[in-house]
């Protein structure tokens, strides 16, 4: 029996005289599922119903404006993301053996033969990124039924992520030579750990700079990003305050950030500013804009920050993204243990102070 569950509800899926089946039961009950796969076998088998006809399966470069117009309505709120995805199927389709096979006939040696062919003009991170959307759009087209199978989709090992930390000497470079607005924005984002797409967005409504009552700092408002645990608002140090201050009295746009005509700056120019820059120190290839979040989250954790309070300030997902920047050293050990010992000693208290509290209630009364 081959059933699984997809979503809230069980499909069955299994071979008939060489063809695929593959059936959603619309029950959410296990034993009804199988049930119906078994009927739907011995239907089969007496020639009670015959198997359903399947379109032919389109091509990749048949297939790409669906998938394009798909990506587009899912990630309307995050116009980098399609562009992202547009750029890549538009690489994708540039491998003739790709662009003109079937869908269903993609399999691991056609796409072991994309990247051996990409990889000799681009970088492996580049590469990379193509697969990473090619895996997206077969696995929509499986969704859709268009095909039963997805090839596995290998990442190329070695990539270097983003991970590289700013440290103090290197910051103090960057920021004495960062032409502007480059050197506000990466400011910015070593001491809020801001996405560089936030940062962007930001607008002069979004910045509380006068601490309210009871903060002692005033705050940056994100609005939106990657998910929903990404609105959040992140306190501001003293020279981000002073930096911002002076922003907004040049400051003629709703933008923090102003790019061409009344838009926000786009990143690309940012991109290039940094990477010229950073050619120039001789700071890492690793090195890029992303890399000063990456500092800041890691500072936090340095400082003994724990992991919910990572997540939160950086707008991870999941705890466990935030885990990553938390390394306890033995003295915040021991730390948290004194902490653990005064609360229990106090909580053994508890008890006999209230008896004694009941009984002199109860010798009053009497």
């Amino acid at each position: 029996m081959a059933i699984y569950k997809r979503g809230k509800k069980y499909w069955y899926h299994f071979t008939f005289n060489g063809e695929p089946i593959q059936e959603s039961t619309k029950q959410g009950n296990p034993r009804v599922a199988r049930q119906m796969e078994a009927a739907h076998k011995t239907a089969l088998a007496k020639g009670e119903v015959g198997i359903r006809d399947r379109k032919p399966a389109p091509t990749l470069k048949e297939f790409a404006q669906r998938f394009i117009d798909n990506v587009q309505v899912r990630c309307a709120s995050k116009p980098r993301t399609v562009e992202f995805y547009a750029q890549q199927l538009a690489r994708l389709l540039d491998f003739p053996p790709l662009a003109s096979s079937k869908l269903d006939a993609i399999d691991e040696s056609l796409i072991e033969a994309f990247v051996e062919e990409r990889s000799q003009r681009v970088s492996l991170a580049t590469v990379n990124r193509g697969l990473a959307c090619l895996r997206r759009l077969l696995r929509l087209a499986q969704d859709w039924r268009v095909i039963d199978r997805v090839p596995r989709v290998k990442l190329l090992p070695g990539e270097v992520g983003r991970d590289l930390i700013v440290n103090r000497q290197q910051e103090a470079l960057y920021f004495q030579f960062a032409p502007q607005p480059l050197q506000d924005f990466a400011l910015l984002l070593v001491d809020t750990g801001l996405r560089p797409s936030e940062a962007l967005a930001l607008v002069w409504n979004d910045l509380i700079l006068v601490p309210v009552k009871g903060s002692r700092f005033g705050y940056v408002r994100v609005r939106d990003g990657k998910s929903r645990n990404a609105r959040r608002n992140v306190p501001m140090t003293e020279r981000v305050r002073v930096m911002l201050e002076g922003r907004k009295e040049a400051s003629q746009s709703m933008f923090v950030f102003l790019g061409k005509g009344t838009e926000a700056m786009r990143l690309n120019s940012l991109d290039h500013a940094h990477k010229r820059l950073s050619n120039t120190l001789h700071l890492p290839d690793e090195c890029v804009l992303y890399s000063f979040r990456h500092t800041y989250l890691t500072r936090l954790g340095e400082a003994g920050a724990d992991a919910f309070t990572i997540m939160r300030l950086a707008g991870h997902s999941s705890v466990t993204i935030s885990q990553r920047y938390v390394h306890p050293t033995p003295e915040s050990m021991e730390r948290a243990v004194e902490r653990l010992q005064a609360l229990n000693e106090v909580e053994r208290q508890l008890p006999a102070t209230v008896s004694a509290t009941a009984q002199i209630e109860a010798s009053v009364t009497h």
